[in-house]
């Protein structure tokens, strides 16, 4: 039997095709309303989104300032230098992608990773974190020719600090290094990879050297390539900064201090200013630019000879002879001494159980205020540190600039030491002593001095007694930060004195003597150890090095309206005449007369 089926007669189900309208209806709901989520609600966020994705910023790196020596010489400038950055935005795999630069340049990936890590929480996704802050050029030439490969990578050029004389300033301008996380917490205008000054003039004057970046705005494809770009800020170089040094006074002396640890300080003693402060040994600020090694740091930190330490006003030492001056101005001021009255000196002086010796063993016979500081003679000062006391001699000292920072423009100055009863009852649980007394009046026991302070008291003996603030740019002002508590015959006396030390025929700095030039000088030797009855015997160049007593001589020097105070210290030199004497020498003909003595050759 043949069914026919009448399709007029048969109706669709009326509550599917209800349902079939209604999810038609609600899935233009749906996108009606993300539409109206999208151009609406959110429409100017993802417009800036947009805007950002085709055009980026990036810093543009000022140069930091130049740095000049008095003369014009240029001794800080700036090189370009390669960094290699990612843009997270462009980047499809972040841990591919470190990995990929660590085989190129050697940086163990975790380091990267560490690297990674602190950046983002700094940089925005579209701009360069900073991976490796100095690229060599074979390794930027690496990353350039497969760049394609590694979307994100992105090389900046920018400015590099570069010493054109590392060791020979470099306690003076110290370096720059990359930014750690306590200084861009501290300064919200540093990034990831700035470098900032971590040592000398580069730290103290960091603000006016860094100068300000700019900015520019560039528009990407949808590789990340950039197209057009223009500068919205100009970056503003750094201060330039002219120094009070002397480049070729700073090398001479550095030449005939090779192989020495010492320092040597020149002052202009009418201003302050600063034309040599030398120490050696030094080390090339240019490593510390470069990025050190764990390796290289550790050899610079251990060295025994300590290259890292500015000797010229970072270590203090035992002046010994030389703060005779100071001495003998104390007892003037206090009205204890009487020029013409003698001593005698028979070569010691016992007090109580113990027998203090001045350096000439059969002694000076008979003394005044000038011969004993034209020959030296400890038991004139022993005696007059007797009459003075501790009190006196440490107050006066105090107010000559010693155990007092001098102010220069220089990180970590130490102030050294000018003894007090109470310094002692609190360092020792001990009570000041009669032999504390005579060996403070001789620059020994607890009195530690600086050469910068040396060269500045020296100063104000020839100036008038102005304690001045010594002054490293060429361009500061004198500034005046105290007065030696002497008058103005009081320090004719020393000078005097002083003068003869050079002039006299037994004067203790005699060869100092320059035709035309006014010198005065004072020699000293001291004691490192107390030498044993045995290392007493030896010959000095048989002593141990590190038991030889350190070498000082201060001296004024002065033609017409110039004026100058030197002081140099030689560690373990011997003798001041013969040890620091030389340098001295040196400095005084180059100054005056435009001589470069050369150091002789060593035996």
């Amino acid at each position: 039997m043949t069914h026919m089926f009448d399709n007029g007669n048969r109706q669709p189900p009326k509550a599917g095709l209800l349902l079939l309208q209604i999810f038609i209806l609600g899935l233009f709901c749906v996108f009606a309303l993300r539409l109206w989520y999208l151009q609406i609600h959110r429409g100017e966020e993802y417009a800036v989104k947009a805007r950002e994705n085709q055009l980026r910023q990036e810093p543009v790196f000022a140069p930091r300032g130049l740095i000049l020596d008095r003369n014009g010489e240029l001794l800080a400038v700036n090189e370009p230098a390669y960094a290699l950055g990612l843009v997270r935005e462009d980047c499809k795999d972040i841990k591919a992608t470190l990995a990929q630069v660590a085989h190129w340049t050697g940086v163990p990936v975790a380091e990267l990773q560490q690297r990674f890590a602190k950046g983002r929480k700094r940089v925005k996704p579209f701009e360069a974190l900073i991976l490796i802050p100095d690229l060599s050029f074979d390794q930027m030439a690496v990353i350039e020719a497969n760049r394609l490969h590694w979307p994100g990578l992105d090389i900046r050029v920018r400015p590099r600090r570069h010493y054109k004389y590392g060791t020979l300033m470099a306690h003076i301008l110290g370096y720059v290094s990359e930014a750690n996380e306590a200084e861009m917490e501290k300064d919200p205008k540093l990034a990831l990879g700035d470098e900032v000054g971590k040592q000398g003039l580069e730290l103290m004057l960091e603000r006016a050297l860094r100068g300000s970046k700019g900015r520019r705005q560039f528009e990407v494809d949808v590789n990340g390539r950039k197209l057009d770009e223009r500068v919205l800020r100009s970056p503003r170089a750094g201060q330039e900064l002219a120094l009070s040094i002397d480049l070729h006074l700073q090398q001479l002396i550095m030449d005939w201090l090779e192989g020495e640890a010492g320092a040597v300080v020149v002052m202009d003693a009418d201003t302050g200013q600063l034309h040599a402060l030398v120490s050696s040994p030094s080390f090339d600020s240019n490593a510390f630019s470069s990025g050190l090694s764990p390796e290289q740091w550790a050899t610079l930190r251990d060295d025994p000879m300590h290259p890292l330490q500015n000797r010229a006003i970072q270590s203090v030492y035992p002046p010994g002879s030389v703060f005779k001056l100071c001495v003998a101005g104390a007892g003037l001021s206090y009205n204890m001494v009487d020029p013409r009255e003698t001593v005698f000196c028979n070569g010691a002086l016992k007090l109580g159980r113990h027998v203090f010796r001045c350096w000439r063993r059969g002694g000076h016979g008979k003394v005044n205020f000038e011969r004993a500081l034209v020959e030296s003679c400890d038991v004139y000062f022993y005696k007059l540190g007797k009459k003075l006391g501790v009190d006196r001699m440490s107050t006066f000292a105090n107010a000559c600039g010693y155990g007092v920072r001098t102010g220069i423009r220089l990180p970590h100055e130490k102030s050294g030491n000018i003894a007090t009863r109470e310094w002692k009852r609190r360092r020792f649980g001990e009570r000041w002593q009669g032999g504390d007394d005579l060996n403070m009046a001789i620059g020994q026991g607890f009195t530690l001095v600086s050469p910068l302070q040396v060269a500045r008291f020296v100063a104000a003996m020839v100036n008038g007694g102005k304690l001045l603030k010594p002054q490293l740019l060429k361009d500061d002002k004198v500034e005046l930060l105290g007065r030696v508590p002497l008058n103005k015959d009081q320090l004719a006396m020393i000078r005097k004195a002083m003068h003869n030390t050079v002039a006299g025929a037994h004067g203790t700095a005699r060869r100092l003597r320059t035709k035309g030039v006014d010198v005065g000088g004072k020699t000293g030797t001291a004691q490192v150890v107390r030498l044993t009855d045995e290392l007493k015997k030896l010959k000095d160049k048989d002593i141990p090095y590190k038991y030889r007593d350190h070498a000082w001589m201060c001296a004024y020097a002065e033609k017409g309206d110039r004026r100058y105070a030197i002081a140099a210290l030689v560690e373990h030199g011997l003798h001041g005449g013969s040890g620091a004497g030389p340098v001295v020498k040196a400095v005084i003909e180059y100054l005056f007369n435009g001589v470069t003595l050369k150091r002789p050759e060593r035996k």
